[in-house]
Parts: C-alpha cells; sequence; structure tokens
C-alpha cells in the first residue's frame, strides 16, 4: 500500500469518526446542592427542566466537582488539574489576573483542535488580563486565549465589582467618556457603599459584602465609572441565557462546544420578578426555579433547531450549596424541611462529600441510554475524556489529573475513577465507599455560612457505603484503612500528577 492510499484511508476514517462527533453543551450550575433539584429528590424546589434531561439522559449519583469553591473547580475543570497543586488559585477577586496560562492544553483547546467552534457564555471567575488591568480597553489574555472563539462573560462573581459583561476582548456598552476603576485595595471615586449608605439598598448584606453598592446591592470590592456598561441583576439570567441561545443559532450548521456557566443560584440572588415567589422559599428558591427556566431553554432551542439528537448536554455545579452566603434574602429562614445537599454532609466551603458531590446528569439521544450510574467520577476528568471522544492523544504535560472516563460517560460501564482527591482548604480522598479526610487546623464551622468545614486536627475516615451522611469516623476501627488512603494520598501529592 502506497503512501498515497494510507493518507486516504486516513483521511477517510477520521472524516467518518468525525461525522459521528456530537456537539457538547456544558450547563455548568453556580453553588447548586445535591439536593436542589427535584431529580435528585429534592420536594420543596421542582426543576422539570433538568428533570426532563436526567429522563433522557444518565444521572450519576457519584459525580464530584473538583473542588468544594468555585474558582478552583473551574480552574480543574478546564485545565484537568487539581487546583491545589498551584498557588493562587483560590477564590479570586474581580480584578485578578488570568491563572491559565495562555497556550496551555484545555478543554476548549482540545474540542477546537478536533474541528469544534468553542463558546463561553456566563460566569469566568479564572481572571482577566494581566497585573493593573485597564478595564476600558481591550481586555486580555481572557477566554480567547485559553481555547475559546466566542465569550461573553462577567469577570468574577456577581458579589463583586466591576458589575459589567465583558464580550471577547471588550466592555460591553462602556461609554469611553465614563471610564471604569476598579480597586480591591481601598475606596476609589465617591459612589456610595453599603457599610456607609446602608438606607440606599434594597438587600442588605449580613457578613462583608458591603462595598460599591450597585442596584441597590453592596458588593465585595470598590469601583467607580461605567455606568452605562453596568448590568441589571434581574435581567442577567435573561442576557446570559440570550448569549447561550445565540451561539447554538449562529453555529448550528457547525460542530460546536458551548460552555454556559450560570450565575444562579450564587449571591446575590435577584432573579428576574415572573420567578419571584414561585417556590416559597425566598430568593434562593428562585433562583434554582429561574435556572431551572435557563435549561428549558436551551433544551427548546436545541429541539428547535433539530440538534438535540446530536449534541451531547451535561449538567452539573461548580460545588455544593450554601444557604447564607452573604446577602439578608431569608434564605434560612424560608428553608423548611429542605435539604440543599440532600442526604450529604457538608456543603459549599466543605471537605464533606455534600462539597464537592453534586447533580451531574449527561444526555445524548440514542447513544447515552437513559438511566443512573454510580460510577465515580470528576468534572477534572473532562480533558482526557473528550480528548478520547475526539481521538487526539494527549502530551504528558496535558491534564495532569484528567482521565478518560468515556464509557463511564456514556454509560457503557460502570467503571469509574480508581480514586478521587477532594478539595476544602483541607484534601480529602475517596476510593470506593471509604473516604479519609486529612488533619486540619482550621475552624470546625465556618463562621459566617454556617457550614460544616470538615476540618479536624486528626483524620477522620469514613465509609460510605452504609454511612452516607459521614456520621461515624471509623478511623480508631481500621488504622490500616487510614495509612493506606494517606500513604495513597501522599503519593499523587508528591507525584505532581495522577494521569499515568
Amino acid at each position: 500500500m502506497n503512501r498515497l492510499t494510507c493518507l486516504l484511508l486516513f483521511a477517510a476514517a477520521f472524516a467518518s469518526r468525525a461525522a459521528d462527533l456530537p456537539n457538547i453543551v456544558l450547563i455548568y450550575a453556580d453553588d447548586l446542592g445535591y439536593g436542589d433539584v427535584s431529580c435528585y429528590g429534592a420536594k420543596t424546589i421542582q426543576t422539570p427542566n433538568v428533570d426532563r434531561l436526567a429522563k433522557g439522559g444518565l444521572r450519576f449519583t457519584d459525580g464530584h466537582a473538583p473542588s468544594a469553591t468555585c474558582t478552583p473547580s473551574r480552574y480543574a475543570m478546564l485545565t484537568g488539574e487539581y487546583a491545589w497543586r498551584k498557588r493562587g488559585t483560590g477564590v479570586l477577586p474581580g480584578d485578578a489576573a488570568l491563572i491559565i496560562e495562555p497556550g496551555r492544553t484545555t478543554l476548549p483547546s482540545i474540542l477546537r483542535k478536533a474541528g469544534y467552534t468553542t463558546g463561553v457564555v456566563g460566569k469566568w471567575h479564572l481572571g482577566l488580563g494581566a497585573k493593573d488591568l485597564d478595564w476600558n480597553g481591550d481586555i486580555k489574555p481572557g477566554p480567547l486565549e485559553v481555547g475559546f472563539d466566542y465569550s461573553y462573560i462577567m469577570a468574577a462573581t456577581g458579589d463583586r465589582v466591576p458589575c459589567v459583561f465583558v464580550e471577547n476582548h471588550r466592555v460591553v456598552g462602556l461609554d469611553p467618556k465614563d471610564p471604569i476603576q476598579v480597586s480591591y485595595a481601598k475606596k476609589i471615586g465617591d459612589w456610595p457603599t453599603g457599610k456607609e449608605n446602608p438606607e440606599l439598598l434594597k438587600m442588605k448584606p449580613s457578613h462583608g459584602h458591603d462595598m460599591t453598592i450597585v442596584n441597590g446591592i453592596s458588593r465585595i470590592g470598590y469601583m467607580t465609572g461605567g455606568k452605562a456598561a453596568l448590568w441589571k441583576d434581574e435581567d442577567m439570567a435573561d442576557t446570559f441565557t440570550g448569549k447561550a441561545v445565540s451561539f447554538l443559532e449562529k453555529n448550528a450548521d457547525k460542530r460546536f462546544f458551548l460552555y454556559f456557566a450560570t450565575h444562579d443560584p450564587h449571591v446575590p440572588r435577584v432573579p428576574h420578578p415572573r420567578f419571584v415567589g414561585k417556590t416559597g422559599m425566598g430568593p434562593r428558591g428562585d433562583a434554582i426555579a429561574q435556572f431551572d427556566w435557563c435549561v428549558g431553554q436551551v433544551l427548546d432551542a436545541l429541539d428547535r433547531l433539530k440538534l438535540s439528537g446530536k449534541t451531547l448536554v451535561i449538567l452539573t455545579s461548580d460545588n455544593g450549596p450554601v444557604v447564607d452566603d452573604g446577602y439578608q434574602d431569608d434564605a434560612v429562614k424560608l428553608l423548611g424541611n429542605h435539604k440543599p445537599a440532600g442526604p450529604l454532609r457538608g456543603g459549599k466551603y466543605s471537605i464533606f462529600d455534600g462539597g464537592t458531590r453534586v447533580p451531574f446528569i449527561v444526555r445524548w439521544p440514542g447513544r447515552v441510554k437513559p438511566g443512573t450510574s454510580d460510577a465515580l467520577l470528576g468534572q477534572h476528568d473532562f480533558p482526557a475524556t473528550f480528548a478520547a471522544l475526539t481521538g487526539q492523544p494527549l502530551a504528558e504535560a496535558d491534564a495532569p489529573d484528567s482521565f478518560n472516563l468515556l464509557p463511564a460517560l456514556l454509560g457503557d460501564s460502570k467503571a469509574g475513577r480508581d480514586h478521587l482527591i477532594e478539595h476544602a482548604g483541607v484534601l480529602g480522598i475517596r476510593q470506593g465507599p471509604w473516604k479519609l479526610i486529612q488533619p486540619g487546623n482550621g475552624p470546625r464551622r465556618n463562621a459566617n455560612t454556617n457550614t460544616e468545614t470538615g476540618q479536624s486536627p486528626k483524620p477522620q475516615l469514613y465509609h460510605l457505603g452504609d454511612d452516607l451522611g459521614e456520621a461515624t469516623d471509623v478511623s480508631v476501627k481500621y488504622p490500616e484503612k487510614v495509612a493506606e488512603l494517606t500513604d495513597l494520598l501522599k503519593k499523587a501529592r508528591d507525584a505532581g500528577r495522577t494521569r499515568n
């Protein structure tokens, strides 16, 4: 067989494989707990669109975010590297520099290399630009420099300044005669703050969150200028969802990857008036109902564009739930019998499983058989998994903690990860039914959010097979298992990678 024939056969095989590749939509909620949606057991809140996705897909009962907080989860998911390996990947201020090195292999760059048009819409929170970024010029490096073709994002979170959207490299709607200034070090300009002018607030802080007021809500950090570009919290979900649907419409005739990172139900919870009062649980419950609507809009768009059958949709969350996370929004008062983490212990900021075990649903009609799976898997496995899906090898330095779990993700195998490392100040390690939490010197409970951190001066061991709620520490009873898992965790840390 001559060289030309070989090349033609390879090209034909690649074209055949490419023709079978799905579009990919990743819907990433913010602070949505394992028990916050009805297909995972919620009774007080109903989420019909999330349930619709689960009914047509595979619902994982042991799927994890890489961390119990937002920035490290997003970093690990996009890079395939545990965030605790790299300094500076904690929860970032709104003026932080980009923490993903331009040019490194990422989930979007893998898919772009495979011919996908890639887009990100919604919450970013991975930093933008370099040190001392000028918000009035080109804002880069950012998503476009780490693998995305299009981006429409908020820099950090809704409770942090600057309160503007950034499309590709520019602030949306900015009047150059009213330049933006941002500081996390000191007050700038003459805009009122929550601390100095509480009478101007329509939602008061419960802790922190008392700096610059935008839209009647005081934030973390100070800003001034850019009045024409300021977002309105009540319209944020509509804005992001509209941009996500527009991306689908514009790329309907291409193969695409959309990373749709919603803000809900993160604070400040200010849902659109049409959702206010829908759940009887106050702004947090209503924000979850709004998130469910966002999901429905994306699914409806895929149906309308006749793309549902050839689109793999993943829905998950960046960490577990938190009830009071900085604002007096009656979330605690109106919680009632609802359990945001379901049967799990802990939540956001916690090393208990409620911190990282989150809703995790995969739908690909005609390819993924509907049902449930108890395979252990993490979002940081997406880079290696989608590299395998698209037939691309990873270099040794790429995605050092990401495993190819394509058979598990598609429901072809019940076998997931051998082990998984959880992160929330200290580290925990899961292997089979066992979970070890390393010793930590931090507080047992987060003083602001009233969340159990899970930290203890001595190691803790739980058998999740018969103690899903991590109620009984069996470390004294099984010292050999403590030693075994401690050694496994140490090897993973020392090696600098877990992918072989």
